[in-house]
């Protein structure tokens, strides 16, 4: 029983996943809010370009 918790303690494979993870969700985060900003931007470009063809 010793024996098992020791080497159950001992594993980082569910470490490293969570890692991932955390850096996986960080990544998205920062696309969200560049991709929003980005197409708030985009979105004021065009309806000018638009205005601008009237």
């Amino acid at each position: 029983m010793v024996k098992s918790l020791k080497s159950f303690v001992a594993n980082e494979s569910g470490a490293t996943a969570i890692e991932y993870a955390l850096i996986a969700s960080l990544i998205a985060v920062f696309l969200i809010g560049a991709l929003s900003a980005l197409g708030t931007k985009l979105s004021s470009e065009f309806a000018e370009v638009g205005s601008a063809l009237k």
